[in-house]
């Protein structure tokens, strides 16, 4: 009988499938061999004192699998997190469109005074340097192109933590028929991220700003885009480890009606949520937080009188910076009211045990918030857009587990 530490996972015995082993003979309790076996043992009364322990290797294996798979899929969900807030400074520092060309494995650090010479030049043929940056210097430019160089490194290493072990534990069969469809949906969104990522920045370098007074930027729906693409990965992944990390409780008591409801409120509060921070991107590329530096009131107003200044009015949701900081401030008050009610509702519920935790965490809220409103007064510094964006991914990774815990809240049992 040999006691291992696994890299994951608690202590494990090594024995063949379906022996037999004596180990209070060896002067071990059952509350020891239970706290390094686990679960995966079967109990049988000895014929003297003793207990007999049976310990199936598959089980054990399946366990050790499980919680590696988790930890990888709780690694990678903290690889897309990294992403989206380094994405957000690339933003905020104005970094994104100093790469002019995309190669999916060739791009390097320029090594010499010559190729980061050359890698200026291909700048300048493009509209920010023709309309923005003219006075920049290559000393400027490098620090712009390195924020840029991360960004897509930070993405390209995303890729090989999941596809490298992914293709790993498919081969050695550690993934179930049902998680084999979520491995290939992951891996179609981190390659069609990657894909929107550039897809964003071209809309950027294309030859569409004709004026001096125009600010040469990427497209707002692209980015809008790119995010919800982040959003939707991150979310999906965290959703994973936590099925194979904290499965869900299930209630001890009859799903009741109102328990069904509150379920459907806690998805409702997510999607809000979602849409809230889905709004963020469009405030971001339209630069629009820096229309109305007041708050609550927009200069002095409740209603602006631009709010609908553009033609047609449909447009203004999406493309009138005063339309879109609005509606923005709207979102994020009424997400605010929304979990608020969530979590004095979740106080007279029956719930499973971990879900109060998780609906009394979404209080957490206030916290991006009032990030929001300080980045606002303050003429979006870049350290606090940064905190408000990751705030609002807290956000809804506490969500995300909240109904994860009331993923069994679903049939009404009489």
């Amino acid at each position: 009988v040999e006691l291992r530490k696994p890299v994951f996972g608690p202590y494990f015995l090594t024995l063949q499938a379906g022996c037999i082993v004596d180990l209070q003979e060896a002067g071990w309790s059952y509350q020891r061999i239970a706290a390094h076996v686990g679960h995966n043992l079967s109990v049988k009364p000895g014929i003297r004192t003793s207990t007999t322990v049976a310990l199936n290797a598959s089980a054990q294996t399946s366990k050790i699998s499980t919680n590696v798979i988790g930890y990888w899929l709780l690694g990678c969900s903290g690889m897309v997190f990294g992403a989206v807030i380094l994405g957000g400074v690339t933003r905020l520092t104005e970094s994104g469109l100093s790469m002019v060309t995309w190669k999916l494995f060739g791009e390097r650090l320029p090594r010499t005074e010559q190729e980061w010479l050359e890698e200026f030049e291909k700048y300048k043929q493009y509209p920010e340097f023709k309309i923005k940056n003219k006075d920049i210097t290559l000393e400027d430019f490098k620090w712009i192109w390195y924020m840029e160089y991360g960004h897509r490194m930070w993405g390209r290493a995303i890729g090989a933590v999941f596809y490298i072990p992914a293709a790993v534990f498919w081969a050695r069969g550690w993934f179930k028929a049902g998680m084999k469809k979520r491995i290939v949906a992951f891996g179609t969104l981190i390659a069609l991220q990657g894909l929107m990522g550039w897809y964003m920045v071209q809309s950027g370098l294309e030859d569409r700003f004709d004026g001096q007074s125009d600010i040469p930027r990427v497209s707002q729906y692209r980015l809008a885009a790119h995010l919800s693409l982040a959003f939707i990965l991150y979310t999906l992944l965290l959703w994973s480890a936590f099925d194979h990390l904290i499965p869900a409780e299930k209630l001890k008591t009859a799903v009741t009606s109102s328990a069904r409801k509150f379920r459907w409120l806690c998805h409702s509060c997510k999607g809000m949520v979602f849409l809230t921070a889905l709004s963020g991107a469009f405030v971001a590329g339209l630069d629009a937080g820096l229309v109305y530096n007041s708050f609550p009131k927009m200069a002095d107003r409740w209603i602006p009188d631009d709010i609908m200044a553009y033609s047609p009015k449909i447009s203004n949701v999406t493309e009138n910076p005063t339309t879109v900081q609005f509606n923005h401030r709207i979102l994020g008050t009424t997400t605010l009211c929304l979990i608020s009610g969530m979590w004095v509702l979740s106080r007279r519920m029956k719930l499973p045990p971990r879900a109060y935790t998780a609906a009394t965490d979404n209080r957490v809220l206030g916290w991006p918030v009032t990030l929001g409103i300080c980045t606002l007064l303050w003429y979006v510094p870049v350290t606090l857009a940064a905190a408000h964006q990751s705030g609002s991914l807290v956000l809804l990774s506490l969500a995300v587990w909240l109904t994860h815990e009331l993923k069994h809240v679903k049939r009404i049992v009489k």
